[in-house]
């Protein structure tokens, strides 16, 4: 192996290097590859790499690196926080932080580690701080409220900035915050900044940020290989059909392992989560209005196995980039929603096999960011996109964006007959007739209400107001929707027969759980096949059926 595709070869500590292949990881990716070395030199970095390309670990081992260089030093003697994190969320802090600690497994001891981007209160964070880790991880933000409180010094230790996905920082309502930043850092850093876009905002971080960098713009597609992300187009010729096409997908089993199921709003997100419900679909839902550690609990749930679908919200990317920007310091973000979250950037969702993109993105780079959750690493994946014939136009943009130069299409049409389906169509909307507005007002009270009850922030008001605790659990019993026994489970005659082969199993498997396992013994999710062929990845291209929807007698 040549000295460039080796961590050996690199010069890291042997520490760092076992770390490293703990977590199994042969080779460095191509990022990987480029930016360590010229980081290790001491050189700023400008660097643009698709989602999944391994961003995260091309800025944290050199640092990591650079820590443990320092420590070994006999003229540093004093703890101090010599290097800063900046991200945009704080699913990502959390993120930043848990992979951080993972490259630290075998140097805990010489190098610490603190991530302050959590809604938590200033005052449970001062500690920590207090003790000066070597890396802190954090929103622009809250590492200002923290330098402007004396809890955080930076002026005279700062010796690495990382800024990870730039391209948001600015997007996110963060340029006042950032100029702010620059006044409490030391005249000379390291700098590095990563994002898998180009854009104005990046350009001006970089003049803000950066001194004479240098530029990595990887010539590497921005999603991976048609071979590796197969990316399909629905067209739906109604909302209902959008409803029926997802019911079918997954109760019929064309949907195999998890998924992410994109929407454009709280409300369709809470709305799909409960047509689910009705046919004992589980899902969960993930938007801005939830606390930061419910999010994150989510998501740790999620990557474990507990359930295999999450219907997402994304308001911050699906709203306009220049509204965003021209966000006010200090101005209240929408009622009950917080400004610093983000699903369809930064966040590791671990083996998620297909993205769902219920309504379609607002911008490419949306689209490339969602479909991003998808096909990391070398794991195949697949992007559905619905799309109605009002939304085909914003389609469009965004295939012919994708494209570049190609002539060959970038979103293939999924040929799939809704006619072979129409037998589930009253079932569909007897589902849908039970998701009332009511229902879904109901449904995200509910979730609030749990908040509330399991909040460590009012764990010690409601142990001084034990009366306002016995009025919050003996509230009103909430009812979301109606859940219809007859609907989770589909007759065999309602099967299509072109489907029979694919649904069977399934049905069977359905059956036998039922009549082996007590509900309260049966696993939630995770039944659905991680093996075998995925149905999704083996229909034909130009029109021509999937060889499992062909009728019989019809030619492929």
């Amino acid at each position: 192996m040549a000295p460039e595709s080796s961590f050996a070869h690199m010069g890291l500590d042997g520490r760092l290097l076992q770390a490293i292949a703990e977590l199994g990881w042969a080779k460095p990716t191509l990022i990987q590859e480029k930016a360590i070395p010229l980081a290790l030199e001491g050189k700023d970095l400008l660097a643009r790499a698709r989602t999944g390309s391994g961003k995260t670990a091309a800025y944290a081992i050199p640092l990591i690196q650079h820590l443990l260089q320092v420590k070994m030093s006999p003229l540093v003697t004093e703890q101090a926080v010599r290097a800063l994190v900046l991200v945009p969320t704080k699913e990502l802090g959390q993120q930043v932080l848990q992979m951080i600690r993972q490259l630290m497994a075998y140097c805990s001891r010489d190098v610490r580690v603190a991530d302050i981007s959590g809604q938590v209160d200033m005052s449970a964070q001062r500690p920590i701080l207090m003790e000066k880790p070597d890396v802190v991880v954090g929103t622009p933000s809250r590492v200002l409220a923290h330098l402007q409180g004396h809890s955080l010094s930076l002026r005279h230790s700062l010796e690495v900035l990382v800024l990870d996905e730039a391209d948001l920082l600015f997007s996110f309502g963060f340029e006042e915050d950032l100029k702010n930043l620059l006044c409490h850092f030391p005249k000379i850093y390291q700098s590095f900044l990563m994002s898998a876009t180009f854009s104005e905002e990046v350009q001006a971080l970089k003049e803000l940020a950066l001194h004479n960098p240098v530029t990595l713009k990887l010539r590497e597609s921005q999603l991976p290989e048609a071979a590796q992300l197969c990316q399909y187009q629905i067209r739906c010729a109604t909302e209902e059909d959008k409803f029926l096409l997802l019911y079918a997908l997954l109760k019929l089993g064309l949907v195999r392992g998890k998924a992410i199921l994109f929407v454009s709003t709280v409300e369709r997100g809470y709305r799909l989560k409960l047509f689910l419900e009705q046919f004992s679909i589980p899902a969960c839902v993930l938007n801005a209005e939830l606390p930061v550690q419910s999010r994150c609990h989510i998501i740790s749930q999620f990557n474990r196995g507990f359930f295999d679908y999450i219907v997402a919200t994304d308001e911050q990317v699906l709203a306009e980039p220049a509204a965003r920007a021209k966000r006010k310091k200090g101005a209240k973000s929408e009622k009950g929603k917080d400004p610093e979250y983000g699903v369809a950037r930064g966040i590791d969702f671990q083996n998620v096999a297909t993205v769902i993109n219920f309504d379609p993105p607002a911008s490419v780079e949306s689209y490339i960011h969602r479909a991003g959750r998808t096909a990391r690493a070398d794991n195949p994946g697949t992007a559905l996109t619905f799309v109605t014939h009002p939304e085909c136009p914003l389609l469009a943009e965004i295939e012919e964006a994708l494209a570049g130069e190609s002539t060959e299409p970038v979103l293939r049409p999924y040929q799939f007959r809704m006619e072979e389906v129409e037998g589930l169509r009253y079932r569909c909307r007897d589902a849908m007739r039970s998701v009332t507005k009511q229902a879904i007002k109901e449904a995200r009270l509910r979730e609030i209400k749990e908040e509330l009850l399991n909040s460590e922030k009012l764990k010690t008001y409601f142990e001084d107001n034990p009366h306002d605790l016995r009025l919050l659990r003996h509230d009103r019993p909430l009812h979301p929707a109606i859940i219809k026994p007859h609907l989770r489970n589909v007759p065999e005659y309602l099967v299509p027969p072109t489907l029979r082969a694919i649904a069977q199993p399934l049905l069977n498997k359905r059956k036998r759980r039922k009549h082996l396992a007590p509900s309260s013994s049966r696993p939630r999710g995770g039944f659905q096949a991680r093996r075998g062929r995925n149905p999704l990845r083996s229909f034909q291209y130009m029109g021509r059926r999937p060889r499992h929807l062909a009728s019989k007698g019809e030619t492929s």
